[in-house]
């Protein structure tokens, strides 16, 4: 059999964190069976599905590199195939029209719970022949079997029984029209080919009904496979008072691909003590049983880990390329008056944990210095650090040529000259290039900024500081 998989997110937000995992271990199992993967929008709920909240799914699929075999489908352009099974359902005594108002349904509901009984349809349309008016609101249900249990092999949970005694007789048409979720779910799956459904442990409730439903209509029942939740550093069901948790977030946070890619994969899923692992390795290795029964702790500590991994061992080119999204939101487009990203990524890779802080402290280069850092001027610019920088000008104009090993030397000369500390001599240049008394090497931080500027800038803080 080949294996299909999808992910099929409800457009009503961004990506989050659990969601971008459940797309992943169904790509990664697809992957791994070299079966397909589909993108599937659920869109059916008008009110709070948005086109922003789609745009920001598939941008997350396309940064986190899930690439989609099928799709993107989305529910809301098939309800002519939704309607079409709902017909053959009322044909064949599966469904029927429920006109049970919203009042008898709160007051059943009521007198349920004071008798100490589980809530649910009490079937009254069932079989229901009175005379309706043609414009009389109704919805549809699902004939749900009465007796017997559903039965299933959760690749994750288990063995999962439920009596169908304990479920209700599902609506599947909403009295405007529109279909529901949990059937269009199933008619989706059946119509796409869908072997494998990979989500999240808060739709095994939905699990029974939806499984009544492919029965019904001679479909194939897919494996199920449901994953625990992901918690918080604090223990906490994963929410925003944790910090990032939609995809986009750790992408504006500074966050690689590759290290949110590593991290979701361990986040209920391991191959022995293993912690980084390549998209190749990942493929490789998957296998759903192989996933956790128990709910992952999110661990922001270790995303960070992972991410100052990626940022030194990656190419630079690779990462150059978040680096370039990074100065274009600090408003920064053009590039060509400053050093290669890659030069950039190489120098700061050490000294920095995300693309955000890298490219703050790579800004100065494409910019012009506009202010100085107070707290490096108080402790770094005395009496005698304009004569330094007078000194190292003319020594580095002397250069024959321009590179970070003989700017270094120069330097190295001008404070043997001078007798003082190559610090006072470095920190007050740094502050001159950058702004800042931080940065790398004072030779690589010339050679970023370039020759000419270089000259400029300390022709600028000479200026400045003589003032």
């Amino acid at each position: 059999m080949a294996v299909k998989t999808r992910f099929a997110p409800s457009p009503t937000g961004f990506l989050h964190v659990g969601g971008a995992r459940t797309a992943l271990f169904s790509w990664l199992y697809a992957q791994h069976c070299k079966g397909e993967f589909v993108l599937r929008i659920e869109d059916t709920d008008r009110e709070r599905s948005t086109q922003e909240a789609i745009d920001a799914i598939i941008e997350s699929m396309k940064w986190i590199d899930l690439k989609w075999d099928e799709g993107p489908y989305y529910q809301t352009k098939r309800f002519d195939r939704y309607r079409e099974v709902i017909d053959q359902l009322l044909a064949e005594g599966k469904a029927y029209k429920c006109y049970c108002s919203k009042e008898r349904l709160e007051q059943m509901r009521e007198e349920q719970m004071k008798n100490g009984v589980k809530p649910r349809y009490d079937g009254h349309c069932r079989d229901d022949h009175s005379e309706h008016a043609p414009d009389e609101p109704y919805v549809i249900r699902f004939r749900n079997p009465d007796d017997g249990v559903v039965a299933f092999d959760d690749m994750v949970k288990g063995h999962i029984e439920v009596k169908n005694s304990e479920l209700d007789d599902l609506i599947i048409q909403r009295s405007d029209g529109t279909p529901t979720y949990n059937f269009c779910v199933v008619v989706d799956d059946w119509d796409m080919g869908i072997t494998h459904v990979i989500r999240g442990d808060d739709h095994v409730n939905n699990t029974p009904r939806q499984i009544n439903l492919y029965k019904a209509l001679g479909a194939p029942v897919p494996v199920f496979c449901h994953l625990a939740m992901i918690l918080g550093d604090d223990g906490a069901k994963l929410s925003k008072r944790h910090g990032a948790v939609s995809v986009m977030q750790y992408r504006e946070d500074g966050y690689l691909p590759e290290a949110l890619v590593n991290y979701l994969v361990r986040l209920g899923w391991s191959h022995g003590d293993q912690e980084i692992f390549t998209r190749e390795e990942m493929i490789n290795l998957f296998t759903l049983d192989a996933i956790t029964k128990s709910a992952s702790g999110f661990n922001t500590k270790k995303l960070e880990w992972l991410n100052a991994h990626y940022m030194k061992t990656l190419p630079a080119s690779d990462v150059a390329k978040e680096l370039v999204w990074h100065l274009d939101r600090l408003g920064i487009k053009d590039l060509s008056n400053g050093p290669a990203p890659e030069d950039v990524v190489r120098n700061y890779c050490e000294r920095t944990k995300t693309l955000k802080e890298m490219a703050q402290k790579a800004a100065c280069y494409y910019q012009d210095i506009t202010e100085y850092d107070p707290a490096g001027v108080k402790k770094w610019m005395k009496d005698g650090s304009v004569d330094v920088l007078k000194a190292s000008l003319e020594a580095l104009k002397a250069l024959p040529s321009w590179d970070a090993k003989s700017i270094d030397e120069a330097l190295e000369n001008v404070a043997k000259t001078m007798e003082i500390g190559m610090g006072k001599v470095g920190q007050p240049l740094r502050i001159a290039m950058t702004g800042a008394a931080m940065s790398p090497g004072i030779g690589d931080t010339m050679m970023l900024v370039g020759q000419e500027r270089t000259f400029k800038r300390i022709e600028q803080a000479i200026a400045h500081f003589s003032a």
